[in-house]
């Protein structure tokens, strides 16, 4: 190999251990990745289940407006009227503080 040829694969040997050092620098001062998984437990599975059962009922009404009514701001009043309403439906219905 020539002199230039050794010269060149130096300084490209220097500026990836470089990269490599400053890449390995910024990752230590990130937090680290954490992994996305659902939480197992019976109430994590109870609260899935609850939102699920919320998110088909809330769609099915919205559904059955669009299938009775042609008018469109019939259905936007609806869709805002359950967006807004859903929250104190599901306090009322699934709060467990004011159960005895």
């Amino acid at each position: 190999m020539s002199e230039a040829a050794r010269q060149s694969r130096a300084r490209r040997d220097r500026r990836l251990a470089r990269r490599r050092a400053s890449r390995e620098a910024l990752r230590a001062r990130l937090p680290r990745r954490t992994r996305w998984r659902r939480q197992q437990g019976l109430l994590a599975r109870r609260r899935r289940m609850e939102n699920g059962i919320i998110a088909g009922l809330y769609l099915a009404a919205q559904a059955i407006v669009w299938l009775v009514t042609p008018d469109p701001w019939v259905r936007g009043a609806a869709a805002l009227l359950g967006l807004l309403a859903l929250p104190v439906l599901v306090t009322l219905a699934l709060d467990r503080r004011s159960r005895p």
